[in-house]
């Protein structure tokens, strides 16, 4: 286990990357009372709590990365905001969010459309969804390590990498999962919640 600090990828960004996300976060804030996007108490650190949140992964994905599968998505984290920095910033990066909930599966392809990035959303089932073979698998506060490592394995390309934000009890879910799974395990400290740390696993196989 190793651990460094990703850079803030929100630092960087274009104008009309801003632009982009500045749509996108008008979007959020339209659609959330309807569809409960992300908790309404969230949406005055929006910035933070989420985009800048999810921005942080990028930082952390391998530079020559193909396909990005980002699933339970949800109101688009971490995998619109992959999309839209990567738009610009890896413009050889194909985003696929997997989104079982159709309404929010609708939320997110209006975002691509109405922010003029390309990206996938596929409004199905995680553990129905064709394997993706995707260079990086993200998740967001979606389910324990181990169950997604079980996703990760269904859907991530030989060699590829997970990118999992977890809280403060993320050693008890490594624990736990290493019953089951072996993998290469490399964390960082995340860029907006002390309390928090991005997992990177790779080389992951059943045990």
């Amino acid at each position: 286990m190793s651990s460094a600090s990703p850079g803030d990828v929100l630092a960087d960004v274009s104008r009309e990357t801003r632009e982009r996300l500045e749509i996108y976060a008008a979007l959020l804030e339209k659609w959330t009372p309807k569809i409960n996007l992300v908790s309404a108490a969230t949406l005055p650190d929006l910035w933070t709590r989420h985009i800048r949140d999810s921005a942080q992964l990028l930082s952390l994905a391998p530079e020559d990365a193909r396909r990005w599968a980002d699933l339970g998505t949800g109101g688009g984290f971490p995998g619109l905001v992959v999309a839209i920095i990567g738009h610009e910033a890896r413009p050889g990066l194909e985003v696929i969010c997997v989104e079982s909930d159709q309404r929010k599966a609708t939320f997110l392809r209006t975002v691509l459309r109405e922010t003029g990035v390309s990206g996938k959303v596929i409004a199905d089932r995680i553990e129905k969804v064709d394997p993706i073979s995707a260079d990086v698998v993200s998740a967001r506060a979606l389910a324990s390590l181990g169950q997604l490592l079980a996703y990760a394995d269904r859907h991530l390309s030989a060699g590829g990498v997970a990118l999992f934000p977890k809280g403060a009890g993320f050693r008890k879910e490594v624990s736990e999962a290493l019953e089951r799974w072996s993998f290469q395990l490399d964390t960082y400290p995340s860029i907006t919640d002390p309390d928090a740390t991005v997992l990177r696993i790779g080389e992951l196989r059943r045990v």
